[in-house]
């Protein structure tokens, strides 16, 4: 990932409108931001899953992510799980490791894709 023609700036993140996405069980909502030029734009999000919330699909998608509330289980597409607790992360590359989570008690994440 490079970082360029991105000025500085704050984020106030609860004045982004969410966009609700169904899970398997449970919904997940994202309030999202882009940077930097069109075709190599970053996104960032603050992503809010509900008690009990179950991915739908398997993501191949690269991200690093931090777990600020809640609890974060990830399965990987090989069989190994993870756990993140508050003030966790991980990362993944794109197309490197398709992984699947779910938040029994919800989680609240800070996404960088």
């Amino acid at each position: 990932m490079r970082m360029s023609e991105i000025p500085f700036g704050t984020t106030d993140w609860s004045s982004i409108e969410p966009e609700y996405h169904a899970g398997e069980q449970g919904q997940a909502s994202w309030r999202t931001r882009r940077f930097g030029p069109q075709e190599n734009a970053i996104r960032v999000r603050m992503v809010e899953y509900s008690p009990g919330y179950v991915s739908d699909h398997w993501c191949e998608k690269g991200h690093i992510l931090l777990c600020l509330e809640g609890e974060l289980e990830t399965t990987l597409a090989d069989g190994r799980e993870m756990l993140l607790r508050a003030g966790m992360s991980y990362q993944v590359a794109d197309g490197a490791e398709p992984h699947r989570s779910r938040a029994p008690k919800g989680a609240r994440l800070f996404i960088v894709d």
